[in-house]
């Protein structure tokens, strides 16, 4: 069998057993967000001010970045776990990252000089590398019984996209409590957060989503 009727071959066969990746990548982030979820309000609970928080433009922007980069890695797991080579990740993530470069930008200007140390460094950076990664973990888990049903092109990249994908949902819960709003603090910390979660997606991807 060539190479085209193989991939065309795994192609039909998930359409048939599987159903869309996109419909199964949803519903495993659904699943794993409800564990998240309940981590969450155990453990953590949304920050004390929160109905004052959604007046400022600082949180209001904060939650439109983590949601960005939840839809931008959702697009590009569902590309991945197609048989097929999809288009490059950076042309779905341009969104992203100009919303990212503006963000930046209007602190930068909003905030006299010697006040950028202490936006971008804040209160919860510790905590924020903690429970970024913590709350991935049922997301990406999800995410690989999603994937293991299709047939990724590139199982190592497909990983680490959903390890992406995680921590995107998982940044956007700790959005809640985080009492943090610097677009200079949430693109750092965030970020640094979520490059564990990307390196086991991309492990566990390597050796679980092989065909």
């Amino acid at each position: 069998m060539k190479t085209d009727q193989l991939v065309a071959a795994l192609v039909a066969d998930r359409r048939q057993s599987a159903g869309p990746p996109g419909r199964s990548i949803v519903y495993a982030i659904a699943a794993g967000s409800m564990v998240s979820l309940v981590i969450f309000a155990l453990a953590f609970g949304p920050r004390v001010d929160l109905a004052a928080a959604f007046a400022t433009w600082r949180f209001d922007l904060k939650l439109v970045l983590v949601f960005t980069a939840l839809l931008v890695a959702l697009a590009g797991s569902a590309a991945l776990a197609r048989p097929l080579t999809p288009e490059p990740l950076l042309s779905r993530a341009w969104p992203l990252i100009l919303l990212a470069v503006a963000a930046v930008t209007i602190e930068l200007v909003l905030q006299p000089r010697d006040a950028w140390l202490t936006r971008l460094v804040g209160s919860n950076a510790l905590v924020c590398l903690t429970a970024i990664p913590l709350f991935s973990l049922a997301p990406l888990a999800g995410l690989m019984v999603a994937l293991r049903r299709a047939a990724p092109a590139s199982p190592t990249r497909a990983g680490a996209v959903a390890g992406a994908l995680a921590a995107a949902v998982a940044a956007s819960i700790y959005a809640f409590h985080c009492f943090d709003d610097s677009p200079l603090f949430v693109l750092t910390w965030y970020s640094l957060a979520t490059l564990p979660v990307v390196a086991l997606g991309a492990l566990i991807g390597s050796r679980l989503l092989r065909w």
